[in-house]
């Protein structure tokens, strides 16, 4: 059977693979040399899943029908004029995701701002990296995941990973990291934190504190990179009036990580010739989430990593197009490129892209956690890409809530996700392995997946479903192509001049298997793998150290929610679970909630390995089977997020969020733990 080289359809690794049919082997790609993770392994299976959506549905006296791709399309069509006319334009919403490839990301916010005239649109992104992203910018001027190719990390002597779990997240990732001495910052024992030379186990929501006396360690030692403070940075001064007060004794206090172990991270990573400073989601999801992460760019900073050969700061997005998914439109206060929406320069360069006058693009929107609030409320309609809401997003039983107030809830998707099953209108659209379209992977490196099989019939891509929508609310059909390689050659020109500037990409030129990291200003320039190696993206090429202060969780332990809980990934399920859990060789590694609890912690609840419990905060409960881990901290619970229904993580997780970022704190709340039987 012949084959197909093409990506794995999970995390922004987007590991090389290869398609004969649905079967998958790995193949020879620089970011997994070869390997894959149980999930790449079984990718395949979801091209063959028996649930699978091949026609449209509509909710008909309270059950989800089929019927025609035409009066499903007709139906919501009329239902958006209607709503539009009585409520505004900004009565209807899109909400986007980060697995959407870079054509969808950019025609779903076209769509939005063109078609329907609205600004209110943002993606599930938000909830993975939109503090770090707010954090770069300010830092760098731009935002690059990894400003550098994931393969340099294997020259690194001292790597510190701080919130960042990828032994189970993105496992083929870990040997690029086999060489250098790991400092694990992660208040559990993960499987990553094993493998660490240092593991620095602060108290959940006090990471930022722990930077700062790290940094204050650097300093007050005398491993300064002054000579690179003074000619490549700004602001050192005002930073170092909040880190100096810091020092490793007083972050002991807050964090619990000995001083002693504070300054051992320090000099490993002054001592070790190439230094990477690396961070994750457990570092963005608080409601301090910008301010944690630029604590650890300063840290950065302070030993002259970012910007040098051999050393630098990054953060390992997570979904599969993380990167690429909110650079094109589909956040909030984004046009194409990375341009700012509220800049009349960038509106008039997409305007006169997109044929249509710039004072009719609306302005910034609501960001997503905001947008699902004004579900049923000033928001009427919502149209749902790539994501599951319902699962994923925090305080899940409020935003159900939400749903059911509204109006219209029209979703597209392969399967009948938790989201979907609430919908008035389902969408049957293709799978990644269905279609062609390009990503951008956690290194910023535009990457072509490519179609290896037929989609069945009956299903459409969603570039295909935009356009039909577009043409039925009024819009001339050639401004929403469906052919991805015409949709990307539209996005090239609009990101021209961007800070992501894709100009000089080419479906010929990522057939041809060239290496293509953004920026690539045009057709003959070879791309930018390494960022920042003469100057950073501000206008006097220095990077800003920030002037953060540790503030702590949003929310405290109490009497009635003594214990924290965290939230996070395991090895055979992927983000809210809507594929993983279909495929028998993962559910049957985990099958079930569970949460993970230190021994002594769960005989204090009356309970043991095994038993059922719930785990309560103040905006709900989840039950999961209580798994007890010696490692873990007492005053702490960890939840993953993959499972629907009562064992919801984000049943009891927090919405509030980060002021720059508005990212919620996923990360931390505060809960009691109980048997599920009282």
């Amino acid at each position: 059977m012949p084959h197909v080289d093409t990506h794995c359809p999970y995390c922004a690794l987007q590991c090389g693979m290869r398609l004969a049919g649905t079967r998958v082997t790995p193949r020879e790609f620089p970011v997994n040399a070869g390997g894959l993770c149980q999930k790449g392994w079984t990718a395949g299976t979801l091209l063959e899943s028996a649930d699978r959506l091949t026609t449209p549905l509509l909710r008909r006296d309270g059950e989800l029908q089929p019927v025609s791709w035409d009066e499903a399309l007709d139906f919501v069509a009329e239902r958006l004029i209607s709503l539009r006319q009585e409520h505004g334009a900004d009565s209807v919403a899109v909400f986007g995701g980060g697995g959407l490839t870079n054509e969808k990301a950019y025609l779903l916010g076209k769509f939005a701002r063109v078609a329907l005239g609205t600004a209110q649109i943002d993606y599930n992104g938000r909830f993975c990296m939109s503090s770090a992203a707010a954090a770069g910018l300010r830092a760098f001027g731009a935002d690059r995941g990894l400003p550098f190719p994931v393969t340099d990390l294997g020259g690194a002597d001292t790597v510190l990973l701080a919130g960042a779990n990828p032994a189970e997240t993105m496992p083929p990732f870990m040997q690029h990291l086999a060489g250098a001495e790991l400092i694990v910052v992660d208040p559990r024992r993960t499987p990553t934190a094993e493998r660490a030379a240092l593991h620095l186990a602060p108290a959940p929501g006090t990471d930022l504190a722990l930077a700062l006396g790290i940094l204050h360690a650097v300093v007050a030692e005398g491993h300064l990179d002054k000579s690179y403070v003074d000619t490549r940075t700004a602001g050192f001064d005002a930073m170092w009036r909040i880190a100096a007060t810091w020092w490793p004794e007083r972050a002991e206090r807050v964090t619990g990580v000995a001083a002693a172990d504070q300054r051992r991270a320090a000099e490993l990573l002054a001592r070790a010739g190439n230094a990477y400073v690396l961070t994750g989601r457990g570092t963005e999801q608080h409601a301090s989430g910008t301010a944690t992460v630029g604590g650890w760019i300063n840290l950065a900073l302070a030993l002259g990593l970012p910007g040098r050969l051999g050393s630098g700061f990054g953060c390992l997005t997570g979904q599969g197009n993380g990167q690429g998914g909110r650079e094109h439109g589909q956040k909030a206060d984004q046009l194409p490129g990375y341009r700012r929406i509220d800049d009349p320069a960038a509106r008039a360069h997409v305007a006169s892209v997109w044929g249509v006058p710039a004072e009719s693009l609306p302005g910034p929107g609501r960001s997503a956690v905001e947008l699902l609030e004004a579900a049923g409320d000033s928001v009427k309609a919502l149209l749902v890409f790539g994501s599951n809401v319902v699962v994923s997003a925090p305080r899940s039983a409020r935003v159900q809530d939400r749903l059911r107030g509204l109006d219209l809830l029209v979703v597209a998707d392969f399967f009948l996700s938790e989201t979907a099953a609430r919908a008035d209108v389902v969408f049957p659209v293709t799978q990644w392995a269905e279609e062609d379209g390009t990503l951008t992977n956690l290194e910023g490196r535009v990457l072509l997946r490519r179609k290896a099989v037929e989609p069945p019939a009956g299903v459409r891509s969603d570039l295909a479903l935009l356009q039909e929508l577009a043409i039925r609310v009024g819009q001339p059909a050639e401004r929403f192509p469906v052919v991805a390689e015409e949709v990307f050659d539209e996005l090239r020109t609009a990101s021209e001049g961007g800070t992501a500037d894709y100009s000089g990409v080419s479906y010929a030129r990522l057939r041809g298997g060239e290496a293509l990291h953004w920026p690539v200003p045009a057709v003959k320039h070879s791309g930018t793998p390494r960022m920042f190696l003469d100057r950073f993206a501000h206008p006097d090429g220095r990077a800003r150290f920030a002037e953060v202060e540790h503030s702590g969780p949003a929310e405290r332990p109490s009497d009635d929610f003594p214990l924290q809980a965290t939230t996070g990934r395991v090895l055979p399920h992927y983000q809210s679970g809507a594929q993983t859990r279909r495929i028998a060789e993962l559910t049957a590694v985990v099958p079930e909630m569970f949460v993970e609890v230190h021994p002594d912690t769960a005989a204090r609840a009356g309970l043991a390995e095994g038993d059922r419990a719930v785990v309560r905060s103040r905006r709900g409960e989840t039950v999961a089977l209580v798994r007890c881990v010696p490692s873990m901290r007492v005053d702490l619970v960890f939840l993953p997020f993959h499972f629907p229904g009562a064992g919801r993580a984000n049943l009891v997780t927090n919405p509030a969020l980060d002021p720059v970022s508005r990212m919620p704190e996923f990360k931390v709340s505060a809960v009691s733990l109980e048997r599920a039987d009282r």
